[in-house]
């Protein structure tokens, strides 16, 4: 039987289902000389690079959005909302 293989790439996607080593796991997550996406350690699809400015940033903004999204800021109750009247000309 042949034995398939655990990582590549399929439809220019990598995958890598090889078990991860802390040593492995570690250098994924920073790489200093690549962009801000790098191939992931252990699944399919690619991840953040840590070591890329870009990736704080992202991390950053998704914390705001996350933050507001619980403290309930970015939108009114729907109780507080009062009726609006359109009125449509013909």
């Amino acid at each position: 039987m042949v034995d398939k293989p655990t990582s590549g790439t399929l439809f220019g996607i990598p995958y890598n289902f090889e078990q991860p080593s802390l040593k492995r796991l570690l250098s994924t997550y920073w790489q200093p000389g690549e962009g801000m996406l790098v191939e992931k350690p252990f699944g399919i699809g690619y991840t953040l690079n840590l070591a890329s400015w870009r990736s704080w940033v992202i991390l950053a903004v998704a914390g705001v959005l996350w933050w507001q999204s619980e403290t309930g800021v970015a939108e009114p109750d729907e109780e507080d909302a009062e009726p609006v009247e359109v009125i449509v000309e013909d």
